[in-house]
């Protein structure tokens, strides 16, 4: 593979202007589609098999006018100081406000609070629900308007009106974010080359492969449903991504021109070799965000293709366009020094008196390998221990920031009719295999009664007209991402199991807190079925990489230390609310349910470049030398500074995305910032050069019986080496057979 990439190379720089052109033409046609083509994006989600969703998929199927699904609004009204809504002159506003919907298209209910019994006991808070009968995604910006311009009734006349629910879905913006990691690589890839052009060109390509993914999931947008989530993690993939695997290549292309090599045969060389350790690497990425499907929720799925594909353009871009803009920069990428910084070569050979760092630090490690080993392993433990403690929830309302209104209106709810207002459970009574629907409904009711720990209300059913079905409101104590609230669903559930032996009627327990509740369920359940296919996929994939068991058993080891980090930190943060203040945590609360299987597949393949840009090294260097310990230091110290500075850059663009206000990007781009740090820091370049160091020539280890069905890929380019070497030798003689004719 390395000849072909070789290959590659080169021709991409002998054809620079017809490469560039058509990436250029890919970013024009991608953005043409993204301006012309794109729709909305919708954070709802399909999951098959739930008990929740089916009873939300009965009510649809009976009454489609019901719009069980459809998206709901909640206006609360708070009375001034001293006053109550109940006064004529604010319950007059407070009825207006409702009356407003009547007869609105789209509106399915307006309910009046004073008739609904919506009205908090000291009758200083009412709150009407406005359901519509379509989701979120698809009401008009009519409606939307019409929504957010009915509090001024309220307001006009004095009182504080605030809007909550799923009718205002935001759309997060992260164009702050973005720049803020941008900026931060330029710096490091700056103080990496000492030079403007080897530093521009890693960015220049990761911002075109980055256009060109979200112009393109933009396009679909307009064709299929996406999450608003989408968009985001792609963009934070593309950027990260895309500048380590160029800023590899460029290390490597700027090495071949320094030691005096010409620019076109270095552009083969560094592509052929790094660009070998690209490809894997990337690899590795796609297949833990394409083993998202494996969970079968779409919006995981579409998050996890979205972002593979974005992937995939990063490595194509750093396999062609990077070489071609080498054709451009010719010896000029050694060049444009800047002022008081010293032009680098990260992967020569130090031949100071004083060692490089990354030389000294694997020196030592080296030397005292098992207390290193021993030491790293604590403090992985240590930093676990949150994980423990894991509690999974969607996100509501309650995680907004508390400057916006949604979360304004959950709080007025929860500090005047208890924080299970927020997220009463739906109770559906199918009554059309039932002996006597009422005895059935009665039924029901009377065995959720009897469960009383954690229940603040019942309300009576509801029949569904000409739909056979009932629906009976719990209202808990506990708020909707309670731990307390999560065991009450299953409580009625238990409870409600012998209804339809004893009366033939069927029971299920939804509404919008029962999905999250079995949506977590069911995300960690799978978690550790797509854990084990991501790592069994990878690992033999990294025994085809480095033609060993013990290497790629060492880098998915390595792996569980880096998740179990990653989350400790989140939980710790996030969940217990440590530093909660430093990284703008306005309530602490539950995990997002999404956020452990998303952390597992991306930082996976991410670390596993690590591992394969460092070992591939240590490699090459036990290849050529057949010495496995000077190998570790002499591969370690080759890499270190250019590994250092990529994970520099991606801890830079993850971490830049804390400081967005959405509930599910600040988490991520925390997680992913921390278990970069973790992993390239602690994980691969401590322990992993420290068991190669304890296992010496043993690492590099493969049975007999397995040596032979498995190809040779050839990551550390020695069949590369040898091939050029050999064609080297054979053009001096032919040269000098011809001038002697």
């Amino acid at each position: 593979m390395s000849w072909s990439l070789y290959r590659l190379g080169r021709w991409a720089f002998r054809h620079r202007k017809g490469v560039l052109v058509a990436w250029l033409i890919a970013l024009v046609l991608a953005g043409t589609g993204a301006a012309t083509l794109s729709g909305k994006t919708s954070d709802n989600f399909s999951m098959p098999g739930l008990e929740s969703v089916e009873a939300f998929d009965l009510m649809k199927e009976r009454n489609p006018q019901a719009a069980a699904d459809g998206a709901t609004a909640r206006i609360v009204f708070e009375a001034p100081e001293g006053a109550k809504v109940t006064d004529p002159e604010y319950a007059a506003a407070v009825t207006e406000t409702v009356d407003s919907f009547a007869g609105q298209d789209g509106v399915v209910n307006a309910v009046d609070p004073f008739e609904a019994g919506q009205v908090s006991p000291d009758e200083t808070v009412a709150y009407t629900t406005i359901s519509y009968a379509k989701q979120s995604i698809d009401l008009s910006a009519a409606q939307v308007d019409a929504l957010e311009e009915a509090p001024e009734i309220g307001r006009e006349a004095g009182m504080t009106v605030e809007i909550g629910g799923d009718a205002l879905m935001e759309i997060p913006e992260t164009g702050a974010s973005e720049a803020i990691g941008v900026v931060v690589a330029l710096v490091v890839l700056i103080f990496t080359f000492g030079s403007l052009v080897a530093a521009g060109m890693p960015l220049l390509t990761a911002l075109i492969g980055v256009g060109i993914g979200i112009a393109g999931i933009t396009t679909l947008t307009g064709f299929v449903s996406l999450g608003s989530t989408t968009p985001i993690l792609a963009t934070m993939l593309g950027l990260a991504v895309g500048i380590d695997y160029a800023l590899f290549i460029v290390s490597r292309h700027r090495h071949e021109v320094m030691i005096g090599r010409d620019p076109e045969e270095a552009a083969g060389r560094a592509v052929g070799t790094a660009g070998s350790a690209v490809v894997f690497a990337g690899l590795t990425v796609v297949i833990a965000l394409v083993g998202l499907s494996v969970v079968n929720i779409s919006l995981l799925t579409e998050m996890g293709l979205a972002a593979a594909a974005t992937v995939a353009i990063a490595v194509l871009i750093a396999l062609t366009l990077l070489p071609a803009l080498f054709g451009f920069a010719k010896k000029r990428i050694v060049k444009g020094k800047i002022p008081g910084l010293r032009q680098h070569d990260p992967e020569a050979d130090d031949h100071s008196d004083k060692p490089a760092m990354g030389q000294r630090w694997a020196s030592f490690v080296s030397r005292r390998k098992a207390v290193v080993a021993v030491l790293g392993v604590a403090i992985a433990a240590v930093v676990s221990i949150p994980v423990m403690s894991l509690e999974e929830s969607l996100p509501d309302d309650g995680t907004a920031a508390t400057d916006t209104t949604q979360r304004k209106a959950y709080d007025m709810i929860a500090d005047s009719f208890g924080a299970g207002a927020n997220g009463p459970l739906l109770v559906v009574v199918d009554t059309a295999k039932a002996d006597d629907a009422e005895a059935a409904v009665g039924a029901a009711t009377e065995a959720i009664e009897g469960v009383e720990e954690d229940v603040a209300a019942v309300v009576p059913g509801q029949p569904i007209p000409d739909a056979d079905l009932t629906t009976i409101t719990v209202v808990p104590k506990s708020g909707p991402a309670e731990a307390a609230t999560q065991e009450l669903v299953g409580n009625i559930r238990d409870a409600v199991a012998s209804v339809q032996d004893d009366t033939g009627a069927e029971v299920y327990v939804s509404g919008q807190t029962a999905v999250s509740v079995d949506v977590s369920e069911k995300l960690a359940d799978a978690l550790p079925v797509y854990l084990a296919l991501v790592v069994g996929l990878a690992f033999l994939l990294l025994i085809l990489v480095f033609r060993s068991l013990l290497v790629p058993l060492s880098a998915v080891l390595g792996f569980l230390f880096t998740i179990g980090m990653a989350l400790g930190a989140t939980v710790a943060v996030f969940q217990w609310g440590w530093l909660s203040d430093l990284f703008g945590v306005d309530t602490p609360g539950p995990i997002i349910s999404i956020l452990p299987l998303l952390m597992v597949g991306i930082l996976f393949g991410l670390a596993m470049d690590y591992q394969v840009f460092l070992v591939s090294r240590m490699r090459e260097e036990f290849v050529h030398t057949g010495d496995a310990k000077a190998a570790v230091v002499t591969g370690f110290s080759h890499s270190a500074r250019v590994v250092t500075a990529a994970a520099i850059i991606m801890i830079s663009v993850f971490g830049s995305f804390i400081i967005s206000d959405m509930a599910m990007i600040k988490p991520i781009g925390f997680g992913l910032a921390f278990g970069i740090l973790a992993d390239a820091f602690l994980v691969r370049m401590t322990l992993i050069p420290a068991f190669m160091a304890i296992a010496g020539k043993s690492a590099w280890w493969l049975p007999k019986w397995l040596d032979k069905p498995i190809p040779n890929l050839d990551i550390e380019g020695d069949q590369l080496t040898k091939r050029l070497a050999a064609q080297e030798q054979k053009e001096p003689a032919s040269t000098g057979a011809a001038g002697s004719r």
